[in-house]
């Protein structure tokens, strides 16, 4: 077993960026209870950063703490076991998580964490599996898992794992966190959601159909998500992130987006990030390749 990673040692991080939903419809619900959704995926500049430590004795252990989640539960593991066990490998590892992106917000954090540890431990354990079939191991993790395992931004449908890559410009957002955590049961259990939406197409959301169907309940049952939407009315309104907390507004330029931040309250918090159409954990793993 080599030493622990360095904090400080970026060259050797693997980044795991947060998403945003930049629609999401809800058309429909399947018999296991699972909903139905339309939605486009789109990647921001915002990353957690993982370090991974190579055991040969087969552990996989998590070194730092994650408030209110056990180690046993957290995606990072989860992941890691999973892939052990879908390849036999017998080598372990540990992971170290230094989290950028908030917990219960709509980013995908959790889920990105876990892709990158597939993808990344796909590649330091020279288990060798194709893109599919880690989309595979990544679906029972969750349903977002896939579209960061694949690194593409995406028209999502089924319960998100049917993936249609699209290219999509590459805008500047601002992006408000509000200091409370939305769970994403809360919001697809909820009596008041809608769950029928009209199916749209991809071009019917490029002409500019954005609706997130969870919004109306998060605003009304989330009054710090309604604050920061309410703050975004001045640039075009606020939209919400998948079941959220996080919300966001769009803008053309940086200079356009960090001058809206500039004039946020001062209680509110948020960060200036750029769309991109292709995951930086694909870089990170071609620069991996390219090293040995």
């Amino acid at each position: 077993m080599t030493s622990e990673p360095s904090m400080m040692d970026a060259g050797l991080a693997w980044p795991a960026p947060a998403k945003l939903n930049l629609t999401l419809r809800v058309v429909g619900r399947r018999a296991d209870g699972y909903h139905l959704l339309q939605t486009v995926f789109q990647f921001i500049d915002r990353c957690d950063r993982l370090w991974f430590d190579l055991r040969e004795d087969g552990r996989i252990r998590r070194l730092n703490a994650v408030a209110g989640v056990a180690e046993d539960e957290d995606l990072t593991v989860r992941a890691a076991r999973a892939l052990q066990q879908a390849t036999g490998c017998t080598l372990g590892a540990d992971i170290r998580c230094e989290k950028r992106l908030p917990m219960g917000g709509g980013l995908g954090g959790g889920s990105s964490d876990a892709a990158t540890t597939l993808v990344a431990l796909n590649q330091l354990w020279g288990t060798g599996l194709d893109e599919d079939a880690l989309s595979a191991i990544a679906l029972p993790l969750g349903a977002d898992v896939p579209v960061f395992v694949r690194g593409r931004a995406a028209w999502g449908e089924g319960v998100g794992e049917r993936l249609t890559p699209v290219e999509l410009p590459q805008p500047w957002y601002l992006v408000l966190t509000p200091p409370c955590a939305v769970p994403t049961r809360a919001v697809f259990t909820h009596p008041q959601l809608t769950r029928d939406s009209e199916l749209i197409t991809l071009a019917d959301f490029l002409g500019g159909d954005v609706r997130n169907d969870c919004l109306p309940v998060v605003r009304r049952d989330y009054p710090e998500v309604a604050a920061a939407l309410d703050c975004l009315s001045a640039w075009g309104g606020g939209r919400l992130t998948g079941t959220g907390a996080c919300v966001f507004a769009v803008f053309a330029d940086r200079d356009s987006a960090l001058a809206a931040c500039r004039q946020i309250p001062a209680q509110m918090r948020g960060f200036v990030a750029q769309g991109l159409n292709r995951s930086p954990v694909l870089d990170r793993l071609d620069q991996a390749v390219a090293t040995g």
